[in-house]
This record gives C-alpha cells, sequence and structure tokens, in this order.
C-alpha cells in the first residue's frame, strides 16, 4: 500500500518524463494547424515581453520561460505513470540554488557596494548592524530552500492524494467507486490550477529576488 502510494515520486518505477513530450511531437502530424496557431501565440507573448536595463536586461524573457517550463514539467507529473521532474528535491533544489545564485553573483559582481550596503538597513542603531546583518545573511541564504520546499512540497503533496484516490477505487463496488471518480476528476482539474500557480509563486520570488540587483 505505501510502495504503491508513493510510486508516484519514484522515477525509476515511472515512465520517464521525455516520453509525455513525444506524444506532442506525434501531434504535429495529426494537427499541423492546431499546432501552429499554438507557436504563433506563443511567438506573440515572447515578443511582448522588453528587456529592462543593466545586467538584467533579458530577466523577463528569462522568467517567462522558466514559467513555461515549470507548467510543462508540473503537467507532465500529472500523466499517469510518468515521473514529473518538479516532484523531486534534487532537481528542484538545483534548479532554485542555479537561479538564485545566478542573481546574487550578478549584484555582488556589478556593484559590491551596494550589495554589502543591503545587508544593513539604513539608519540602523551601530550596535545592532552585526546582528541584522547576519539576520539579513541568513534570510538570503536559504531562498533556495524555501523556493525548493514550496515547489516539491506542493506538487508531491497532489501526487500522493492522486494515487491514494487511485488505490481506493480499486477496493469499492460500481456506484461508490463511480462517485470517487468523479471526486478524482474534480481533484485534477484542483492539480492542473496548483501548476500553474506553483509555477507562477516560485517564478514571481525569483523575479522579487532579482529586484534587490543592484
Amino acid at each position: 500500500m505505501m510502495t504503491d502510494l508513493f510510486s508516484a515520486l519514484d522515477g525509476c518505477s515511472s515512465i520517464p518524463s521525455w516520453v509525455t513530450p513525444m506524444i506532442f511531437v506525434a501531434l504535429y502530424f495529426l494537427n499541423s494547424t492546431w499546432l501552429t496557431n499554438s507557436f504563433k501565440i506563443l511567438l506573440t507573448v515572447l515578443s511582448s515581453f522588453s528587456g529592462g536595463k543593466g545586467p538584467l536586461a533579458p530577466l523577463p524573457l528569462m522568467l517567462f520561460a522558466l514559467m513555461f517550463f515549470l507548467v510543462s514539467s508540473n503537467l507532465v507529473g500529472l500523466t499517469p505513470f510518468v515521473y514529473g521532474p518538479t516532484s523531486s528535491l534534487w532537481f528542484a533544489c538545483s534548479l532554485a540554488i542555479t537561479l538564485w545564485g545566478m542573481i546574487l553573483v550578478s549584484g555582488w559582481i556589478n556593484s559590491p557596494k551596494h550589495s554589502a550596503a543591503h545587508l544593513a538597513p539604513s539608519g540602523a542603531p551601530g550596535a545592532l548592524i552585526p546582528f541584522l546583518v547576519l539576520v539579513e545573511t541568513v534570510s538570503i541564504l536559504i531562498r533556495p530552500l524555501t523556493l525548493t520546499v514550496r515547489l516539491v512540497a506542493n506538487i508531491s503533496a497532489g501526487h500522493i492524494v492522486l494515487s491514494l484516490i487511485a488505490n481506493c477505487l480499486s477496493g469499492l463496488s460500481i456506484s461508490m467507486g463511480a462517485m470517487v471518480f468523479l471526486v478524482s476528476v474534480g481533484y485534477n482539474l484542483f492539480e492542473v490550477f496548483v501548476c500553474f500557480i506553483q509555477a507562477y509563486i516560485f517564478t514571481l520570488l525569483l523575479g522579487l529576488y532579482a529586484e534587490e540587483h543592484p
């Protein structure tokens, strides 16, 4: 029971996530018009993103690409027997550390004085500055952890609940099974909403962290 319940989080017992994109490639030959229109819409949205100024000029476009990638990865994880990469602690942690590290290192390289001054609020008493610097440093260093836990916990919880519902369906009568099946359909729709929300929150937080860039 417990092995089946957590099998959705085990990449070794699931179909690799690259199998699902192959299905979308096959759709090209089934309905090329629909796919062409979808790409046109995507290119229109991408062209509306104009970069800012300075070292983070391409950041808006990068954040949009990141959100699109996270939404796709989250939706892939909802496919039965397919392992979603965003439910992996190592994948999410590596992604969060890399993106957060790029913003942090870029800030210290381009303006080390401004980055150092950000650790101590202006007007703070001199006796409290070491303590405030320590608190601010810790809050900055745990940002990748908060990004990782928020993404993995929400996505993994949904997968576990879906596995639990599937296990309940196998031991119920037809009438009760139909009711639970309707609940499962509703919960799947809710999980699709969660996939978009979690990708948006992950991207939004990175954008907020980037606003501190000098």
